[in-house]
């Protein structure tokens, strides 16, 4: 739900508007460019696992992924603050989804080999189908 407070009707809102709603052209500019991030992710997982790719690329690919985790990140805490029941939105299926798309590629900074739960990510184009 978009935020109710008549002070929220500036850029909350606007926000709200561009990450959950298609109505406007840059609504759905948002929608595209998010289903790309999400398959370039998803092909930069991909290409990590022909050995020959990654040990060639390994820290490109390493960048790349920090990237979107990083954009992930940013869309993700976007997404909280901008709708009106934080809880609901968290614990609801698209919220676990977002959130766990991010979780491994800070994980692997503690834990080694926790960084192949990353084609969780690929969850995530469902959402914009």
């Amino acid at each position: 739900m978009p935020p109710t407070n008549p002070q929220d009707n500036s850029l909350r809102e606007r926000i709200w508007r561009i990450i959950f709603l298609t109505e406007s052209g840059v609504a759905k500019a948002f929608d595209v460019f998010l289903l790309i991030t999400i398959a370039a992710s998803v092909g930069v997982v991909m290409l990590e696992s022909v050995a020959a790719i990654q040990s060639n690329h390994e820290s490109t690919l390493r960048i790349l992924e920090w990237v979107f985790t990083i954009l992930f990140t940013i869309e993700y805490t976007l997404r909280i603050a901008v709708v009106r029941n934080k809880r609901r939105y968290i614990f609801s299926f698209f919220g676990i989804v977002d959130l766990l798309s991010i979780i491994p590629t800070y994980l692997e900074l503690f834990v080694a080999g926790s960084g192949h739960f990353i084609i969780i990510r690929i969850l995530r184009m469902l959402r914009m189908f």
